[in-house]
């Protein structure tokens, strides 16, 4: 499979983590956050057994993985959807959104560091554009950043470092199958069980369309999006991918217009603009960045006869 198929791939997370806001809503928004998480990743670990089950196996030999192929799924999944909720608790949910969404910046940043992986100025434009237009959507209604926050807002910053680094750290095991993520969605939705137990008191969902909300998060934002967000950051271009990653708010927030939960303002279109053209930007210099291929025609040309009795 190519570069551009699993770039493609992983695309399809963004938009289904624009569906979240929508879903969430549907929820009721009545159920404690450690059981929703509990729920959406427990029906994720079972979309993932009813692939197990259709190859004819359990998916027993997926959860045969290294101790660091393990902490980054599990830290990068748990790790994340904890320091969110907790963030939440602590300081307006606005702010907390806006520093938790710097993770596709980071993404884009710490990319650099990755074996083979090259940064361009065309990379940084396009997230920084495209995350002045994520800023622009979400903090609309912001009331400003307080120091009184600050607790909340260090624990929001460290979402975004999380989850940036659950998503580059994949590149170095690209090897583990992504099947192994419904492992990892599984513990996620045990440790979430034992904090919502813990901590919560339970709410289960009184109407066909709050069940509706749950089932649907869990299939597509927490289910299939980290499957192929998986995917396309192991083997896709993961810098585009983080870029485009800031299309998810706007996909949000356009739901909820059509949904007659928000109305088309000048800020939102505003911020359209700057995300769309910020994700081209990013897009143009990851196609500039292509190398030509192996058997390229100019490589054939520098392969002695010798090398071509070698290779036969």
């Amino acid at each position: 499979m190519t570069t551009a198929t699993a770039t493609w791939i992983g695309s399809i997370s963004v938009l289904l983590w624009g569906t979240l806001a929508f879903l969430t809503k549907l929820t009721g928004g009545h159920i404690p956050e450690f059981q929703l998480m509990a729920m959406t990743f427990t029906i994720a670990f079972l979309l993932m057994m009813v692939r197990w089950l259709r190859a004819g196996h359990t998916g027993i030999r997926f959860a045969h993985q290294s101790v660091f192929a393990w902490c980054i799924g599990v830290v990068g999944l748990f790790g994340y959807h904890f320091a969110y909720f907790k963030a939440m608790t602590l300081a307006p949910a606005v702010e907390v959104s806006l520093l938790a969404y710097l993770w596709p910046l980071f993404i884009v940043l710490f990319s650099a560091f990755l074996p083979g992986e090259s940064l361009r100025a065309q990379h940084i434009a396009g997230a920084v554009m495209a995350l002045v237009g994520c800023w622009l959507l979400i903090g609309r209604n912001s009331s400003g950043f307080s120091t009184e926050n600050m607790d909340g807002y260090l624990v929001a910053f460290a979402c975004a470092l999380i989850w940036s680094s659950y998503s580059v750290l994949s590149r170095l095991v690209k090897s583990v199958p992504t099947d192994a993520v419904g492992w990892f969605c599984g513990v996620t939705a045990v440790l979430a069980w034992v904090c919502h137990l813990l901590w919560e008191q339970t709410v289960w969902p009184d109407s066909w369309s709050q069940w509706v909300g749950v089932i649907g998060l869990g299939l597509g934002p927490v289910g299939i999006a980290f499957f192929t967000w998986d995917y396309g950051v192991k083997h896709g271009n993961i810098q585009l991918l983080g870029t485009l990653a800031y299309g998810a708010p706007l996909i949000s927030v356009v739901l909820l217009v059509l949904a007659g939960f928000g109305e088309a303002t000048s800020a939102v279109i505003a911020a359209s603009v700057l995300i769309v053209i910020g994700s081209l930007v990013a897009g143009r210099a990851g196609r500039a960045s292509e190398v030509p291929e192996d058997d390229s025609p100019d490589q054939q040309s520098n392969i002695t006869p010798s090398d071509k009795t070698n290779t036969a």
